[in-house]
C-alpha cells in the first residue's frame, strides 16, 4: 500500500475534522472526499470566526462568530492544519460508499424488464416489412417493374456475340 498524504488521508473519510485555514477561520465539518491537489469536501460544515475589537495590540473586546456552511469545498492551498475531531457517527456508516477506486456497474438504462435478450419490435435482426424505403416497384429502372423477368433484346446472359 502507498504510503503518501492520499493513503493517510483516506483513514479519515466519514470523519469530523477540524480544519483550520490561512485566514485564521476554523472550519468543522464531515470529510467526505480529496483530490491530488489536497482539495476537501466537507458536509454539515460550520465556520467559526474570531472577531476582535480594538487594535492588535490591546483587545478591547473577542467574540467568535458560528456560520452554518452545508456541502462545501475547501482549497487545498488554504488549509493550514487538519485534526481529527471525532470517529464518524453511527448513522453514517451505511450512507456514503467507501473511499477509494470504485467498481464500475451499469446503471439499468436501456433494458426492457421482463423482455430477456428479444430485441424490441423494430430493431431486430431484419427490417419490419412495410416500415420505411420504397417497393421493389418504385426503385425499379424503367421497364423493369415487378413480373418482368425478361431483360431488354441484347441482353441476356454473357457476352453479346458469344466471346
Amino acid at each position: 500500500m502507498p504510503s503518501g498524504k492520499g493513503s493517510k488521508l483516506l483513514r479519515y473519510v466519514e470523519h469530523r475534522l477540524r480544519i483550520t485555514l490561512s485566514d485564521s477561520r476554523t472550519i468543522t465539518g464531515t470529510f467526505l472526499a480529496f483530490d491530488k491537489h489536497l482539495n476537501l469536501v466537507l458536509s454539515d460544515t460550520e465556520e467559526f470566526r474570531t472577531m476582535r475589537k480594538g487594535s492588535r495590540a490591546n483587545v478591547i473586546e473577542e467574540r467568535q462568530e458560528k456560520r452554518n456552511l452545508g456541502l462545501i469545498i475547501l482549497r487545498g492551498e488554504n488549509v493550514v492544519s487538519i485534526a481529527v475531531e471525532g470517529p464518524p457517527p453511527p448513522s453514517a456508516s451505511g450512507r456514503l460508499a467507501p473511499g477509494g477506486p470504485g467498481i464500475a456497474s451499469g446503471a439499468g438504462r436501456g433494458a426492457i424488464p421482463g423482455n430477456g435478450s428479444a430485441a424490441p419490435v423494430g430493431l431486430g435482426a431484419a427490417p419490419v416489412a412495410g416500415v420505411g424505403g420504397a417497393t421493389g416497384s418504385v426503385m425499379a429502372p424503367p421497364g423493369m417493374g415487378r413480373g418482368m423477368g425478361v431483360p431488354p433484346p441484347g441482353m441476356g446472359r454473357g457476352m453479346p456475340g458469344g466471346f
